[in-house]
């Protein structure tokens, strides 16, 4: 039987040599798409003569290829290859030009290997290094491995992206042409195979698409599927593992938005690479024309008296110091300013008068229905739209949303007071508007006590108070956590009192709130009691320590002689991360992994991409009262 089967072999390997076939050994990385680029065929060609390749797929299996049916003519690309470099210290009247042509490299390539000269000029005597390359060419076409697709009702990048089996940015890469939102008729080019190996959309699943460095054990994290069950579900992952931008089908009970995780902070400091010039815009309700230059005494009472004016302000010195802390990292940044006025007719204006397809990144506007316009205007160059002051009503696919979603901060208080590893027991108090959040809450907590506040007796309505008699017995000897659920501020007030003369030895009683909001304010709080009380909330921000100093504070200090304001340390925090992401990737999509969370003054952030939407912020603090300073507790 095994000579027959040798015999059959050799056969068989005559007859693919009398036809001019060719074998190929499958490399590491290398998939069945890449491999029929390379020898023009389509994927369908290759499965035809090894059937088994989409079961047993992987690395030194020998496939048949045939012949490529169409002779198209080669694609030639040069890419240049880093090898080494060569030292070489600066004479008297060199310039950068001149090595330029010495060298055969270009500027920006001595730049990027000598990260000083980005902010300094070449000087005699400097010891510098020249980057020395080799050039590569490779030839490739992709004519014959993709067909002609007309878009369907209802289908968008995702879907179509899924029922081919490719990732969405090779969707686009094959579509270089292709609007931002399709439209049903649309003709789009997507891989060559045939009708029966598409894949169904099914209404009764739920969809993810994969992330960037995204691995099985972090889908395990966020997801809560296995491998296993992953591969269950989309069996070509056992071919081709998986691949940042492929779309998968999931559970419909399955939360693709993912959820909060613990992510260390990562410091983009030592992953600077790409040292282009950016290109910034920042969009401001500045309100210039209200401004009469002329009248200083008017300027500074107009400044003094607007509060909004009083913030933009703030946060543009903030943006400002960002751009010089990121000069001397040898980021450098061209920053245009544009004044929104507040008016959605004059946004419109800037975007007409203005050409953004170059940007790296606009800031702003704080109102919003001209983000909501801009951001639509700048969807189809895939500019990224930054919401710096403000929640968007729509975040589209180029936005980022740096204010986390409340839910978010919720569920990240909720998950702090579970995270404690003694047995806290849990107390809610609650006004009758909370009822609903607050009987959900108890469902967190099975074993907690919920007290809402009183009615009145007639015409039954809140009254918002409850009795010392409510509390009795319900406080012993250990810690219990009481969530306040109000937004009344003499409801909160009460309690807070009460709360703080229960306090004895051996009892504690720790405050917490799903919602910091303006009833834990006003001269009616004690801040004395939310410190005995040890205050929690979750935070966008956690406020800057003024027990700590840095270069930022310093700065700051010596130019306007207070502390800087959050607005400030906002305007700072977003334009420095904004411009590290921007050196360390070739664009912010790509350097906005919710695998990667940096921290700066006051702000944090961590960006999750939705499947049907842009990237939502998703770091979050929680922060209690210690000793009438609010802190940093996680």
């Amino acid at each position: 039987m095994k000579n027959f089967l040798t015999i059959i072999l050799i056969i068989f390997t005559i007859s693919l040599n009398a036809q001019n076939y060719k074998e190929h050994k499958v490399k590491a990385g290398e998939t069945i798409e890449s491999i029929a680029k390379q020898y023009l065929v389509t994927p369908f060609d290759i499965y035809a003569l090894n059937p088994d390749a989409k079961s047993k797929f992987q690395t030194n299996t020998v496939l048949i290829i045939p012949n490529s049916k169409i002779k198209n003519a080669h694609i030639e690309e040069e890419v240049r290859e880093l090898i080494g470099y060569k030292k070489h210290k600066v004479k008297r009247k060199e310039t950068l030009y001149g090595l330029t042509q010495k060298y055969s490299v270009t500027e920006e390539e001595i730049k990027k290997a000598n990260r000083f000269l980005y902010s300094e000029n070449l000087k005699k005597g400097d010891k510098i290094r020249i980057p020395k390359y080799r050039t590569v060419i490779s030839k490739q076409t992709l004519n014959n491995t993709v067909k002609k697709y007309k878009v369907q009702p209802k289908e968008g990048k995702w879907r179509i992206a899924y029922k081919f089996g490719i990732t969405v940015a090779e969707l686009e890469d094959l579509n270089p042409g292709m609007n931002s939102i399709i439209q049903s008729g649309d003709e789009l080019n997507v891989p060559n195979i045939k009708d029966k190996e598409e894949k169904p959309i099914e209404t009764t699943s739920n969809y993810y698409e994969v992330l960037p460095k995204e691995g099985f054990y972090r889908l395990k994290v966020k997801l809560g599927l296995t491998q296993e069950q992953l591969e269950e579900l989309n069996p070509e992952l056992k071919d081709t593992g998986l691949k940042a931008g492929m779309v998968l089908k999931v559970p419909s009970n399955v939360d693709v938005a993912g959820s909060l995780i613990d992510v260390e902070t990562t410091s983009l400091e030592s992953s600077l690479k790409n040292f282009k010039t950016k290109k910034l815009a920042l969009m401001m309700p500045y309100r210039l024309n209200r401004i009469d230059i002329d009248s200083v005494k008017e300027t500074k009472a107009m400044i003094k008296n607007s509060r909004l004016l009083s913030i933009v302000l703030d946060f543009h010195i903030g943006v400002t110091m960002a751009l010089d802390s990121a000069k001397q990292l040898g980021i450098s940044t061209d920053l245009k300013v544009l004044d929104t006025q507040y008016q959605p007719a004059t946004t419109r204006e800037l975007l007409t008068d203005n050409d953004f397809s170059d940007y790296d990144a606009v800031i702003g506007p704080m109102e919003e229905k001209s983000f909501d316009r801009v951001a639509l205007a700048l969807r189809k160059d895939r500019i990224p739209v930054i919401a710096a002051m403000n929640k968007p009503k729509e975040v589209y696919n180029n936005v980022f949303q740096t204010i986390p979603e409340d839910k978010l901060l919720r569920k990240a208080m909720i998950d702090f007071v579970k995270a404690d590893s003694l047995k806290t027991k849990v107390v809610i108090i609650s006004d009758q508007a909370h009822r609903a959040s607050s009987e959900a809450l108890k469902g967190e907590f099975a074993n907690s006590k919920l007290i809402f506040s009183r009615k009145t007796k007639k015409n039954p309505k809140d009254a918002f108070f409850i009795y010392p008699t409510d509390l009795e017995n319900v406080f012993t000897a250990g810690k219990t956590i009481v969530f306040l659920e109000t937004s009344s501020n003499s409801f909160a007030s009460s309690v807070i009192s009460m709360l703080n003369g229960l306090i004895v030895d051996k009892t504690e009683i720790v405050l917490a709130t799903l919602d910091k909001n303006k009833a834990f304010e006003g001269k009616d709080i004690d801040n004395n009691n939310l410190s005995n009380l040890k205050f929690h909330y979750p935070s966008v921000n956690k406020d800057f320590d003024e027990t700590k100093s840095n270069a930022f504070a310093r700065a700051y200090r010596k130019e306007y002689g207070v502390s800087p304001s959050k607005y400030v340390a906002r305007g700072f925090d977003i334009t420095l991360d904004i411009l590290m992401r921007l050196a360390s990737e070739d664009n912010l999509y790509e350097a906005s992994s919710d695998m990667i969370e940096t921290e700066y003054i006051e702000n944090k952030f961590r960006y999750n991409k939705s499947l049907f939407g842009g990237y939502v912020n998703e770091a979050v603090y929680i922060v209690k009262y210690d000793e009438l300073r609010i802190v940093k507790a996680n």
